[in-house]
């Protein structure tokens, strides 16, 4: 069981998401005193995270197997389809994992089931404090982060680390200036059963509306992430759960036959969100508090993991976890991935929202590309894998 915690800790993670909690587990080691606030939820909305063969392996290491194996399905081929209507429209393009070396570019879990097994082991520890207070306030000095709020005494850390999502108050109180935008589609998301085997294919269509994808789960069922525009989101929400799955097995060009909805349904505003640093003034920035896109290639929460892996990284074995050193220490190590892996996303949403020529022929080039060109597909399946998530 998770000890009582005191007023002094090295570490306090603010945010109890998967990230937080990866973290909590990540800097626990080494005789540290590290807590974690924030009620533990994990809401079930259909989302799932395809976690890349680097977050795997980063969960294999904080012992996660065994409560996730079942639960995850491996995606050996990743298919894109341009399904824009475009003059330029090219043929889907595969990535296989066995083109690289691999079995798998990674697994499908859902969002819930991942937060839960990483609760459970957060819980089962004696190296990690619990407080499932909600922080009001954080105050910082030299020393280190003061943070209070209902429910608990004020706790003093050396590191503070936000793991508190896109209204981040550690963000706020560190003082880093973020950027947000928003972008005019809703993300629909469910779980839905099928007819045919999805053969641990993930296939994404991409539309005039964003990407359409349906990603593989155990059995015959898939989970999926759909982007339309707001006022056409409303109506294909408002239909129920049989009308709902004709719509996706049409949307989806019957790719795997008839459709049930198996599970839960959700409804999720698009926006973009990046930050001019990764820390300050002993605080450290992870997951949706340090950087937001849209959910294309499978990089949200991997990027997220590879935060917690570069933070470990940076932290190692200082004798003060939050001294400046380490701070930018971690920053030098996050600001070239989530910028270059930002744009890219951001510029590939924006070349689907847009039917301008010049914007198509360039997309339309990209995929031919990829798909006639063996050593550039294989560079980019590489590079999508890559982030520093193995010591």
């Amino acid at each position: 069981m998770s000890r009582k915690h005191d007023n002094q800790v090295d570490i306090a993670i603010v945010g109890t998401g998967a990230v937080g909690l990866a973290a909590a587990l990540a800097l626990s080691g080494d005789g540290r005193r590290v807590a974690v606030l924030g009620p533990l939820a994990a809401p079930r909305d259909g989302r799932t995270v395809a976690l890349l063969d680097g977050s795997w392996r980063v969960l294999a290491e904080l012992g996660l197997m065994e409560a996730l194996s079942d639960k995850a399905a491996p995606l050996a081929v990743m298919r894109l389809v341009d399904d824009t209507g475009s003059l330029f429209r090219q043929p889907p393009v595969e990535f296989r994992a066995s083109e690289v070396g691999l079995t798998a570019f990674g697994w499908n879990v859902g969002n819930a089931e991942l937060t839960e097994a990483l609760a459970a082991k957060a819980q089962a520890s004696d190296r990690l404090s619990l407080i499932p207070g909600l922080v009001s306030s954080i105050e910082s000095d030299a020393a280190g982060v003061t943070l209070g709020g209902d429910g608990f005494a004020p706790l003093h850390a050396r590191l503070v680390v936000g793991a508190d999502g896109r209204q981040s108050r550690v963000r706020t109180a560190a003082g880093i200036a973020a950027r947000d935008w928003r972008y005019p589609q809703v993300a629909l998301t469910a779980i839905l059963s099928h007819r045919r085997d999805h053969n641990e294919t993930s296939t994404e269509f991409h539309t005039r509306t964003g990407p359409c994808t349906l990603v593989p789960l155990p059995g015959r069922r898939s989970s999926l992430v759909w982007l339309l525009d707001p006022e056409e989101a409303d109506r294909v929400a408002a239909l129920d759960d049989a009308a709902f799955a004709r719509r996706v097995e049409a949307q989806t060009h019957s790719l795997l036959g008839a459709m049930n909805v198996v599970g839960p349904r959700g409804r999720v505003p698009m926006g973009g969100l990046s930050v001019e640093s990764f820390g300050a003034n002993r605080m450290a920035l992870i997951g949706e508090a340090a950087h937001v896109f849209p959910p294309i290639g499978a990089q949200g929460l991997n990027l997220g993991l590879r935060d917690v892996a570069a933070l470990r990284d940076a932290v190692g074995d200082a004798s003060d976890p939050g001294a400046d050193s380490v701070i930018a220490a971690y920053d030098r190590s996050r600001q070239t991935d989530v910028r270059l892996r930002t744009g890219a996303v951001d510029a590939l949403n924006r070349t689907l929202l847009t039917d301008m020529m010049p914007a198509d022929l360039l997309r339309g080039a990209g995929l031919l590309a990829l798909s006639r060109i063996g050593p550039l597909r294989r560079l980019v399946m590489r590079q999508g894998l890559a982030g520093g998530t193995s010591r």
